[in-house]
């Protein structure tokens, strides 16, 4: 069995609600395959953004677009008891219907540090916390009778009754990860891996490699399994002017993201073949100058290290083949730059036609 192959756009809930709304539907008209919400960290307050709920956020834009799928990519059972992750979840499958919601959850290294990790990330590993969540939430969606007692998390619910005015349905479930536990992890239990911005074809065969071990291990089917990528992108039909939009992306994930999951990022940071001693000018820019003194210290040769999909049509076209290749088989698209809603329109237009009906091809 193998998946299709898909791209969608994913974006931090860092931007006013009605900016998140408008670009979902232009998403939606241009033909993408899913619109991700990652959850923003207080952290962006710096740069004079705010930090919004993505799952508030998903219920909304479910409602407000009609074919595209809507994503949790990802939220942090850090945050939320999984109970209340499956009744937020209850929400978006009513608002989305079936098929068109994909739930995401992940550790967020970035925001245990932020918020603190919380007294279950004194107690126990990510691991535990993210099995143990998945367990729950996939418990609490089946309807049957949930008494759990775990290391991390203890959840207690009664059946649900045959005549309950609920979806029946179980939402796809991935997990978001950078280290080779958690990537194993999503093989053996999830629907799917995510992995983080700035990845590269690279850490997309690294990653590919541990979710099809856990899988094998697990005695699950490999072909069924999607991988899907965070990639920095911008298009325009000039080709200047379509990357810088995905320098400043690149700045502000290479800024602070990187720099805050140390350990799980050396492998992404061997793959794209940067060096500690490269970013470090960069995140001085970004807290001095903000986002956009950043994007100034990103020279042209890390632009291309970090591999982003950006640049003109053609361009665009030849980097989703190169991710395909390694074994994504889910684009995650940031996009950025000028008017990114024009972005999706010529994405639309100039590239996704190429894409259509294509399966997975590993």
């Amino acid at each position: 069995m193998s998946v299709p192959f898909r791209i969608g756009v994913l974006q931090l809930s860092m931007e006013p609600l009605e900016e998140t709304v408008r670009m979902a539907k232009a998403c939606d008209a241009a033909g993408f395959d899913a619109f991700w919400l990652a959850e923003a960290y207080p952290w962006w307050r710096k740069h004079s953004m705010e930090a919004r709920s993505s799952t508030a956020i998903a219920a909304i834009l479910a409602r407000e677009t009609r074919r595209i799928a809507v994503g949790w990519g990802i939220i942090s059972p850090y945050t939320r008891h999984p109970v209340q992750i499956a009744m937020e979840a209850r929400v978006i499958q009513e608002a989305a219907g079936e098929s068109r919601f994909l739930l995401g959850l992940g550790a967020s290294k970035i925001f245990m540090k932020e918020i603190g990790e919380g007294e279950k990330g004194k107690e126990v590993g990510p691991a535990v916390v993210m099995r143990e969540s998945i367990e729950i939430v996939k418990a609490m969606l089946s309807g049957t009778a949930v008494e759990y007692q775990g290391k991390a998390f203890s959840a207690f619910a009664p059946a649900l009754k045959d005549d309950a005015h609920v979806p029946r349905w179980m939402p796809p479930l991935y997990i978001g990860a950078t280290g080779p536990v958690l990537q194993k992890m999503a093989g053996s239990i999830a629907d799917g891996l995510l992995t983080a911005s700035i990845t590269t074809p690279g850490f997309v065969r690294y990653s590919r490699q541990n979710m099809e071990e856990g899988a094998r291990k697990a005695g699950r089917d490999v072909g069924a399994l999607d991988l899907g990528s965070v990639i920095v992108g911008s298009i325009a039909k000039d080709a200047r002017r379509g990357r810088e939009g995905a320098r400043e992306m690149a700045a502000m994930y290479l800024a602070n993201k990187v720099q805050n999951i140390r350990g799980s990022a050396d492998e992404i940071l061997k793959n794209a073949g940067l060096a500690p001693e490269e970013i470090a000018p960069i995140a001085e820019a970004m807290e001095k100058g903000g986002r956009r003194a950043a994007a100034q210290a990103v020279s042209d040769d890390i632009l291309q290290k970090v591999c982003p999909i950006a640049g003109t049509p053609d361009e665009c076209i030849a980097a989703i083949e190169q991710y395909r290749a390694a074994g994504c088989t889910h684009i995650l698209l940031e996009l950025w730059g000028e008017d990114r809603e024009q972005q999706a329109r010529l994405f639309g237009d100039a590239v996704l036609p190429h894409f259509v009906g294509m399966a997975a091809k590993r």
